[in-house]
């Protein structure tokens, strides 16, 4: 009989394609606002419900709910919306779990590569140094305390945060949103172009997050992004060399960005290095640990 896995956030791109991943040897369920399917369960986090019936012999838990932080400006709102969607969400599951005494093997929770802060520097990050002081890093240590809460309350066998970057997939996310204007030959880098931008090929993420289910020995923090790091300027002349478009406009001013998104700018003009040295001592494996060949990938199929 197949393990049962529950994954939230079921709309969202590393949802659907870790879904196909884990099908052949799983039983895959979604939590979602809407259901569509037999497999797909609803719940609403703001009323505090949850169709109880999606965790009926679940084994693993992976938690990928969250809104988006690059999708609107950051208004007080905003804000609490983004840390809800992160928090409570979480906190509902653990309380269904409490009331029917249920426990489950692993709970693996998406975290950000935000985790250390968003001011560029020369430092290259482990999982050892402390979060930054800014929004995003409060998002994420608040999202992390969440998920660790299924352990300290011992529903949970295991915990695993993976503080994910940019994920590199050309159906949703940053790179899709870059292609328009670098097939159209008026690409830029976005302020200096030398803040780094920490990535990871969408088959990674997703192997990643299977590995960290599947891995008994696989506990707490890690950092998922890929081993080579990246500029925004380099990602976006690698995007531009691999479609054969010209890449010659100036820079978007740092200035005109921050009139456009306000705070939420931080979000593209800040970027640091972080290490993938714990997770690969581990054992994993890239499939794409190169940016040009990741990029090849996604942008040449046929």
């Amino acid at each position: 009989m197949k393990e049962i896995v529950l994954i939230t956030g079921a709309n969202g791109l590393i949802a659907k394609e870790l879904s196909k991943q884990l099908t052949p040897k799983y039983s895959v369920r979604f939590l979602t606002r809407k259901k569509k399917n037999d497999h797909e369960f609803e719940w609403d986090i703001a009323k505090g419900t949850l169709d109880e019936r999606a965790l009926e012999n679940v084994s693993h838990i992976i938690h990928l709910a969250g809104a988006g932080v690059a999708e609107k400006r950051w208004t007080d709102e905003r804000k609490k919306e983004i840390i809800s969607s992160r928090v409570d969400s979480a906190r509902l599951i653990l309380k269904a779990l409490q009331k029917n005494r249920q426990n489950i093997r692993s709970f693996i929770s998406a975290s950000g590569i935000n985790y250390y802060g968003t001011e560029t520097t020369d430092k290259i990050f482990t999982e050892e140094d402390m979060p930054g002081n800014d929004f995003l890093s409060e998002v994420t240590v608040l999202w992390e305390r969440a998920a660790e809460e299924f352990r300290d309350q011992q529903i949970a066998e295991r915990v695993v945060q993976l503080r994910t970057g940019v994920v590199l997939s050309e159906k949703e996310g940053a790179l899709k949103k870059m292609l328009p204007t670098i097939r159209a030959g008026i690409g830029s880098p976005l302020g200096s172009g030398k803040q780094y931008m920490p990535w990871i090929h969408i088959r990674d993420i997703c192997s990643m997050y299977r590995f960290a289910m599947e891995n008994t020995e696989i506990h707490r923090a890690f950092n998922a992004v890929a081993p080579e790091h990246a500029t925004n300027r380099e990602l976006t002349q690698t995007a531009a060399q691999v479609l054969n478009k010209p890449l010659f406009m100036p820079n978007v001013p740092a200035f005109v960005l921050k009139i456009i998104f306000g705070e939420l700018s931080v979000a593209v003009l800040e970027g640091s290095r972080a290490s993938t040295e714990k997770i690969r001592n581990a054992g994993f494996r890239f499939e794409f640990p190169h940016l040009k060949p990741a990029l090849s990938d996604l942008l040449q199929k046929k």
